[in-house]
């Protein structure tokens, strides 16, 4: 078995895709083949004693698309506003369209030159130019019901294309009568329902394509976390090259400010490094000779000489892109109903159609009245309804999302939050707040806390680490002013001295204690504030500590209120993350999450989500930052915090946007509620053409029920526009 993924031109949709991958399934030495629309491409298992690629492309080709050879990079296609205005253009063009051609059934004022009594010539080109317009819109609809015909393959492409194109057929065929002499022919023009079915797909396909590209850029982004350039010292001399001119065993520097170019190990120097997108901490890790450093970490305020050890496709970073490029071309066995309805009600229809055709013929009812009936069939079993039933409600649902500050990216997620039954978190910037901030004082001074952490503050301003950030953070927050700082001093490892008002102030771990020979009091206190996840800082005046401050990563206001409404809604919930298991046992106790996995590299957490998965469990993943990258494409759901790396939120389908836990419980009640709508619009759609067939093909003829194409057309805009009131109701869902 050898396996290949080709690059696919020519998909539009997701009927395109689908129609590839069930003609590649259907042919021999093909073990098995996944169509990815999003990505552009199709992997596929074969036997190479039988295939090869150039055979494989041949395939391809002979389904209507095109292989540009073996998947190589991701490209972006850049959306321009003429396929919006496009979209807007052909919404007029359907207005107008049903203006023209119903308006004079409701009693709507009529325009003189086109009045389908007094100038039906006019009326009836125009119909004609209109229509043809659309069926140049819905092309590729048209394109790909042939496809899948051909293939034996029918999707509602097919019925759709068929409907269409017979219905303008016809229409021509009568616009020929009325030309001859027959007026009342007239009013069996059906050019509006070729056209109106077309928008209506087109409709649903211009909403769920909008947002098309979106994991592409994810990856994208994941790529750009390395920086372009790198300065290597070669023969004590430093020159600046690019990241593919590296090679292994290269001494590479890195100073203050500057990020790490490739995965390699530290030969001199000492920094604090931070590595927070793959590991999930959020504290920088301190870093000196022998100690490993990653690509893309930040070097926030040392001087490192490292020996590069992993380049390339061996780097950390492209480990992380390719898990989330295997997990976007894994399929979920998901299936919509729609689909699963139409898989048989597409070919029936036809069928029925063509009988109804024949029947009439051979009982001697004449051509007009068979190709009559056959239309009439078609157009009143069109699944317009059938089509709008799913799109419309999801449409409807993912606004309601957006009002309560949840984006949702893919619109199967609204169909399948509703099946959650686990939902893992990731700790840090999740399910807390990603930031170090001020936990605790310990004010051993004669000053006020205010006054203690302006004197710190101000200090600590100078410094260009994360710790001196939540300090100035806080001062920021309670509006404190700066004090002037004299003879700063950063003493690496060790922590910040500096002098307000020629005081030496001297703040940092308690190491610098040592450094400064000052007896260390506190030893329990130290330890109380550890025990809670803290890290600790000292500050020294005149020889005294004044102060011992914890700084920690707080846990967000409303977890413990979130875990608990989950656990009451009996969905486990678990915390998945790389920190260490006695902070995260800290935190799992106080918010009231029972299951913990700790010490997690990326790749693991992808491979947990799935272990899970394989116990039938149906998984969502909530988290933020890189690392986090693979598990939220591994999982069934992957949601992500607005607090959240770009990167994250572009791998997830779910965006938390107003950065509230709480909206992941609300968005599974939309989606039981939306699910159980689309059920109630297929139900209606479905009965409708159940009821309304029989009437189509003549069955109730005898006891004076029939009807024509044009009754049937409107029958089918009544259908629509139950289901389009119906999905509507979605708007007052209470949550």
């Amino acid at each position: 078995m050898k396996r290949i993924n080709l690059s696919i031109d020519g998909m539009t949709c997701s009927s395109c895709s689908n129609g590839l991958e069930k003609y590649l399934n259907k042919q021999k030495g093909i073990l098995n083949a996944n169509v990815n629309l999003v990505m552009a491409n199709a992997t596929i298992e074969y036997d190479e004693k039988i295939l090869n690629q150039e055979k494989l492309e041949e395939f391809v080709k002979e389904a209507g698309f095109k292989s540009l050879g073996e998947f190589k990079e991701i490209k972006i296609e850049e959306k321009s506003k003429k396929e919006k205005f496009k979209f807007i253009f052909f919404t007029i063009l359907a207005i107008l369209l049903m203006y023209v051609s119903m308006g004079h059934m409701v009693n709507l004022p009529t325009i003189p030159f086109i009045d389908p009594h007094t100038n039906t010539a006019n009326y009836m080109i125009s119909l004609l130019l209109l229509t043809i317009c659309f069926m140049f819109y819905g092309f590729d609809i048209l394109k790909n019901g042939y496809k899948n015909l051909i293939h034996k393959t029918p999707n509602m492409d097919t019925l759709v294309g068929i409907g269409a194109i017979t219905s303008l057929l016809y229409s021509i065929y009568n616009m020929y009568i009325v030309f001859a002499g027959n007026h009342t022919q007239v009013m069996n023009l059906y050019f509006e329902s070729a056209a109106i079915v077309i928008y209506f797909i087109k409709l649903g396909r211009y909403i769920d394509g909008i947002n098309k590209d979106k994991t592409k850029e994810a990856i994208q982004k994941l790529v750009k976390i390395t920086p372009n350039t790198a300065v290597v010292k070669i023969d004590g001399i430093e020159k600046t090259v690019t990241l593919d001119e590296i090679h292994k065993g290269d001494i590479i520097i890195a100073k203050a400010g500057e990020k790490i170019a490739v995965d390699g190990e530290i030969l001199t120097g000492k920094a604090h490094l931070d590595e927070s997108f793959i590991t999930g901490e959020s504290k920088p890790v301190s870093k000196e000779k022998g100690d490993k450093v990653i690509a893309g970490s930040m070097n926030y305020d040392g001087y490192i000489e490292y020996r590069a050890e992993r380049i390339g496709k061996e780097s950390t970073i492209s480990e992380i892109v390719r898990l989330v490029i295997q997990a976007s071309n894994t399929k979920a066995p998901i299936a919509k109903i729609a689909d699963k309805v139409s898989g048989y009600f597409v070919p029936s229809v036809i069928a029925i159609a063509i009988i109804t055709f024949l029947v009439y013929l051979i009982i001697g009812q004449g051509f007009g009245t068979a190709i009559t009936s056959f239309v009439t069939v078609l157009v009143v079993a069109c699944p317009c309804s059938l089509g709008l039933a799913t799109p419309l409600a999801i449409v409807v649902s993912e606004g309601v999302c957006a009002n309560n500050g949840i984006l949702v990216k893919k619109s199967e997620i609204l169909e399948n939050a509703q099946k959650v039954n686990t939902i893992v978190f990731d700790k840090t910037g999740t399910l807390t707040y990603g930031k170090l901030k001020i936990a605790e004082i310990l004010n051993y001074s004669n000053m006020d806390d205010k006054e203690l952490l302006q004197l710190i503050g101000s200090i600590e301003s100078k410094s260009t680490h994360p710790i001196g950030k939540a300090f100035t953070d806080y001062m920021e927050q309670n509006k404190m002013q700066m004090l002037k700082v004299q003879e700063f001093e950063n003493i690496a490892g060790y922590g910040i001295v500096g002098k307000i008002e020629n005081e030496k102030i001297i703040i940092g771990n308690a190491k610098i204690l040592e450094k400064y020979k000052i007896e260390n009091s506190h030893l329990k206190d130290e330890n109380k504030l550890a025990k809670s996840g803290n890290s600790i800082i000292y500050a020294v005046q005149d020889k005294k500590v004044i102060a011992l401050i914890g700084v920690n990563d707080i846990v967000r206001s409303n977890a413990k209120k979130v875990i608990s409404d989950l656990n009451r809604n009996r969905i486990q919930t678990i915390m998945l993350t790389g920190d260490n298991k006695e902070t995260a046992e800290e935190i799992a106790k106080d918010i009231g999450i029972a299951k913990i996995i700790s010490n997690v590299i990326p790749s693991e957490k992808a491979k947990t989500i799935k272990y899970l998965k394989k116990e039938n469990r149906y998984v969502m993943m909530c988290g933020d930052g890189i690392n986090d990258s693979p598990a939220l494409a591994s999982s069934d759901i992957g949601v992500s915090v607005n607090s959240g790396t770009d990167i994250a939120m572009d791998s997830s389908d779910v965006i938390l946007t107003k950065n509230d836990l709480g909206s992941i419980l609300k968005l599974i009640k939309i989606s039981k509620k939306t699910i159980k709508n689309i059920k109630q619009n297929l139900f209606w759609a479905f009965s409708y053409n159940v009821l309304m067939i029989p009437i189509a093909i003549g069955l109730l003829k005898p006891i004076g029920i029939s009807i024509n194409p044009m009754i049937a057309s409107a029958a089918m805009v009544f259908s629509s526009i139950t289901v389009i009131l119906n999905a509507l109701r979605l708007k007052n869902i209470k949550i």
